[in-house]
Formats: C-alpha cells, sequence, structure tokens
C-alpha cells in the first residue's frame, strides 16, 4: 500500500481510483457494525473478509472466547464487528467484535426498557451487593442487586446458577453504559396475575365456609382461605360488641365463616366481615326511649370516660362530662370497674349516625338547680374550705356536693386582699353570701365581705371638698398611708396631693399616728371610690381667705401659692387689731 502510494505513475493512479470508488460504493464509515466473513483461523486470530476494505481485519481468538463466539467461528461463517479504523499507520483494519456485541446488545436492552419488556438472562456469578446476569440474546453483562434476587431471603442461589430465566430491566445508564435488572418483580408478576385468577372468584355477599385463623394484629385478624388467599377481617367488623385486640376472640388455627363485604381487583384484596353474618343488634334501639333510665354495663374504661353495653353487641360512650354534677375533673377508673352494672339515660338516639349518647349524671337531679331553689343570690350559706391558691378559696357549701368560688377580693372590704387571703386553711368554716349562680355553667360565686357592713357607707353623708380628720398610718416615698376616723378603710393620699408647694410635699414630714385634716377629691357611692388630698384643702382654705380678706379686684388672678404668705401676714394683722 505504502509503494503505491510513493509511485507517481499513472498505474498506481488509475488502483487508487478503482478502490475509492469501490469504498464509496460499499459505503464503508468508521464507527458502523458491519458483517464479516470468516477467510481464515489460526490458533491465535480469525482473519475477516470484508468487500471494500484493502486488507483483511484480524480478530485476537481470544477476543471471539470471551464472548462465547469462539464455537461459531467457522470458515464462511458471517460475524458483526464495530469497524473502528479503516487504516491505521500501519495500514491495518481495526475491527472489534466485544465492541460490535455489547452495542448491539445496548440496543436491545433499551428497546426492551422502552416497552417494559422482559428480558432472558442467567446468572452467572456472585459479586458485591448481588450478582452479574448475562444478557442471554446479546451476552451483555447486567447487575441484579442482592434485594430483587428473590422476594424471599435465600441463603442459598446455587440452585439459580446458570439457569435462563426472566428478568425486568429497572434502570439504564446510557452514559456507563450500565443494566440493572430485578428477578424479584418478575415473581411478584406472576403472582400478581395468579392473584388476580383468584380474586375473580370472589363477589360481595359469597358466605366463606372454615377459614382458617392465620394470625392477628391490632387492627384485624388475618384469615387463610383454601389455602389460596389471605383475607383482612378489620377489627371494626369482628363482632357488634366492643372489642380492643382480636386474640380476645379468636385462637390461631380455629376455623370460621366469613362474609365477603368488598372485593378490590386493582389492589387485590378482599375484605370480609364476621359480625355481618349476624342481626345487628342497633335494629333493636327502637326498644328504647329518649330521657329513660336504663342499667348498662361498663365494658371499658377509658382516660375519656367509659364504653358501655345497653345489650350485647350495643355499645355505647359514656363520656366524662356525663359523670358528675359537681366533679371538675371526673374520672371514670375512679368511679366504676369493668363489669359494673350502673344506672344511665339515654339522652340522644341518631339512627343515621348509628349513635346513642348517654349520661349518668342526669340519673341525680342537678344540685345547682336544687342550690338556686334553697340559697339564690343574695341569700347566706354555710361552707367549708376544700382548697386554696393564691388568689381563691373554694368552699364545699353545706348540705351539697359543690364548690363555691371566693375570690380573695371578696373577702374583705380594704385593699390588703392577698394578705387577709393568708389567714385562712382547708377545714375552716365560714357564713357566705350568695353573688352569682350559673347553673348552665356549673359556676356559684360567693363573697366573705358581703355579709359584714360596708365600711364604705361612712361616706354616705359626705361629699366632695368635704373636710375630714385622718389618722396617718406609714408613709413613703410615694406618698401616706391613712384611715379616717370613723372609718376602717384605708386610704392612700399621693406625693402630688401633700402640699401646694413641692418643697412642702414630703411624706416624710409625717409621723404614724399623726392626726390631719384633708379634703374628699373625688367620691363614687356606686363604684366605692374615694380620693383624698391635703393640697385639695389648702387650695379651699387659700380660696376662701382671699374671698374673705382681699378686695374685689385685688389677687383673684394670682395662684394660691403665691398668695399664702401675705394671706398670713395679713391674717395676723387683723388679730392684733
Amino acid at each position: 500500500m505504502e509503494i503505491f502510494k510513493e509511485l507517481n505513475t499513472p498505474a498506481s493512479k488509475e488502483f487508487n481510483k478503482l478502490l475509492n470508488s469501490q469504498l464509496s460504493k460499499t459505503k464503508i464509515e468508521e464507527g458502523k457494525i458491519i458483517d464479516g466473513k470468516i477467510n481464515k483461523i489460526t490458533d491465535k486470530f480469525v482473519f475477516l473478509y470484508i468487500e471494500g476494505l484493502k486488507s483483511e481485519p484480524v480478530l485476537d481468538i481470544n477476543e471471539l472466547k470471551s464472548i462465547g463466539l469462539i464455537d461459531k467461528a467457522k470458515l464462511g461463517q458471517k460475524i458483526s464487528v464495530l469497524l473502528e479504523r479503516i487504516e491505521d499507520k500501519n495500514g491495518e483494519v481495526i475491527v472489534s467484535a466485544v465492541k460490535a456485541q455489547k452495542i448491539q446488545g445496548w440496543g436491545k436492552l433499551v428497546e426492551a426498557f422502552e416497552k417494559n419488556a422482559p428480558i432472558m438472562g442467567k446468572i452467572t456469578s456472585k459479586c458485591k451487593g448481588g450478582v452479574i446476569v448475562e444478557h442471554i440474546d446479546t451476552g451483555s453483562l447486567m447487575f441484579c442487586p442482592g434485594s430483587q434476587i428473590s422476594d424471599k431471603p435465600l441463603k442459598d442461589i446455587s440452585h439459580l446458577m446458570n439457569e435462563p430465566q426472566k428478568f425486568a430491566l429497572i434502570k439504564l445508564d446510557k452514559v456507563r453504559g450500565n443494566a440493572c435488572v430485578s428477578r424479584r418483580q418478575i415473581i411478584a408478576s406472576n403472582k400478581k396475575e395468579d392473584k388476580a385468577k383468584i380474586i375473580e372468584k370472589y363477589k360481595v355477599g359469597d358466605k366463606i365456609k372454615n377459614a382458617i385463623v392465620k394470625g392477628y394484629s391490632s387492627f384485624g385478624c388475618f384469615f387463610d382461605v383454601n389455602g389460596e388467599l389471605d383475607v383482612l377481617v378489620h377489627l371494626q367488623e369482628i363482632s357488634y360488641s366492643r372489642v380492643s385486640h382480636p386474640e380476645e376472640i379468636f385462637n390461631i388455627g380455629e376455623k370460621h365463616d366469613l362474609l365477603v363485604i368488598t372485593v378490590d381487583k386493582e389492589k387485590l384484596q378482599v375484605g370480609c366481615s364476621i359480625k355481618k353474618l349476624s342481626p345487628d343488634p342497633f335494629d333493636q334501639i327502637g326498644n328504647y326511649e329518649l330521657n329513660k333510665k336504663y342499667k348498662v354495663k361498663v365494658v371499658k374504661i377509658m382516660d375519656f370516660g367509659a364504653f358501655c353495653e345497653l345489650q350485647p353487641g350495643l355499645t355505647t360512650l359514656l363520656h366524662a362530662s356525663e359523670l358528675s354534677w359537681t366533679k371538675k375533673n371526673p374520672s371514670a377508673k375512679r368511679m366504676f370497674n369493668v363489669g359494673d352494672e350502673i344506672e344511665c339515660v339515654i339522652t340522644e338516639i341518631d339512627k343515621d349516625k348509628r349513635r346513642v349518647a348517654i349520661s349518668h349524671k342526669l340519673t341525680q337531679e342537678n344540685p345547682y338547680l336544687i342550690l338556686e331553689k334553697k340559697y339564690p343570690v343574695g341569700s347566706e350559706v354555710n361552707g367549708v374550705i376544700s382548697s386554696l391558691n393564691e388568689y381563691a378559696i373554694y368552699l364545699k357549701l353545706e348540705d351539697l356536693d359543690i364548690d363555691a368560688f371566693l375570690h380573695c377580693n371578696d373577702l374583705t372590704y380594704n385593699d390588703n386582699a392577698e394578705e387577709e387571703l393568708k389567714k385562712y386553711k382547708k377545714g375552716d368554716k365560714l357564713k357566705v353570701k350568695v353573688l352569682e349562680i350559673k347553673t348552665d355553667q356549673q359556676k356559684i360565686r360567693v363573697g366573705l365581705k358581703q355579709t359584714q357592713k360596708d365600711p364604705f357607707d361612712w361616706f354616705k353623708n359626705k361629699k366632695i371638698n368635704d373636710t375630714i380628720t385622718v389618722k396617718v398610718i406609714s408613709s413613703d416615698n410615694k406618698g401616706l398611708k391613712v384611715m379616717p376616723e370613723g372609718c376602717e378603710l384605708n386610704f392612700t393620699i399621693k406625693k402630688s396631693q401633700i402640699a401646694i408647694n413641692a418643697a412642702d410635699s414630703r411624706p416624710s414630714r409625717f409621723v404614724g399616728g399623726e392626726r390631719i385634716d384633708a379634703a374628699i377629691s373625688e367620691l363614687d357611692l356606686n363604684k366605692r371610690k374615694a380620693s383624698l388630698s391635703i393640697k385639695l384643702l389648702e387650695e379651699l382654705q387659700n380660696k376662701e381667705a382671699v374671698s374673705k380678706f382681699s378686695s374685689p379686684l385685688s389677687g383673684k388672678n394670682l395662684p394660691f401659692s403665691s398668695l399664702s404668705d401675705k394671706i398670713k401676714t395679713k391674717q395676723k394683722k387683723t388679730e392684733k387689731e
């Protein structure tokens, strides 16, 4: 070939012309898969004849062995190869049977993956995390994870080795040329097809005889039907009576009749019931009347109440709110035991919702109605302190199992309510006045101070600007704490109300026990509110002095504080005269 290239003769030119024309006719292109005919076989090589090529392509015989084609290598046999180079630097043609097979095999895998069709393969070896599967048609190698070999754990897979079987393609990586397959999906698909045929046998309303208890869980019981189908009887379909767990009723291996109530062909599930083989106890609800007492049996106790049976299979809930009139947080666990027969009143029957409501407290008269009749608002009643907190007292009223609420502000008329509360303890007896009754909310409010004379009545004959004498109890930076003579109430004179002059407004000027005069600056008998002021008294006195001693045109527009010294001087002068 090199010789012809170097010769620049008419014969060489003509040869190259003929050769190139032949290549163009056969459309030989690099990167394409072409068929070659075996022309010669030696111990190490297989020589191919491919029409249109300048030289014979050569394959290493080990290459054919690696892809399982050595047995097919015979003179005249066609082999598909990948044309990598038409001519390398040595003038040789480079082809690959391995790469050709891999490309052809990948194409078939892609086609099967897109059609979601199974492929035939065989497990050839184990590897980390799974096994290697060889594609029967192309010899392509694929990976099958250990979790996808079977639907059940297998300790030994020797019986599966080199056995042609179906696999499902679950993943293809076109970039890396990797394929992942699953045998488990094929098994599941076969089982699904078999189960679908079995499901077709059943329809709603069919009665299944002698189903065997296979197992149970918290939500139901599993039965084996004729050795071909597992069905679930939900907990709610076991019995009309309340069942906490199937093991309360069933034993493994027992036989029971079932009624088919649902058939789901998509999910391949059959739902069954046992209770619907018997008459519905709720059909007997017509035998019961509203607002009438009946004996019920406690079958289960919960935090929120108790489940009770009116009759076997007819269960209803006795809610905690219907246990007692007076208990704040009544507990069925403290009041009843499973198996107890108690009296209850039927308060509601809803046939559409299959609901019956009952009440235990309605078997007794409402104590709040009794209270309202016996001790109306304004009446006095005796009680015993049952409990206390930082702001209130709870009293157990006489003859009634009722707790009344006594706020600390209703203990005393003084403003030391919290201190007054500390004087009382559990067990103390008190006579209180009924202030408020809310029967619908089961609340009653009472007061202690309301049983005593209101010290604020001392102000009934008083009015604003009246002068009163008070006794200083104590003083601090905020003002004076005082008590009017003849009154048992304490009042605070603010620092700003002590004197007109700021310099004289010091609370420290006064000592405990000292008696001083003050004026009533604010008074509201309905709201029981009053305020005292020494400053107001000074202003009133100054105003009176100005009115008494000054001429009509002198000093009327001046502030009282600026007149005080002049008025005092004029008063002294008048007294001397």
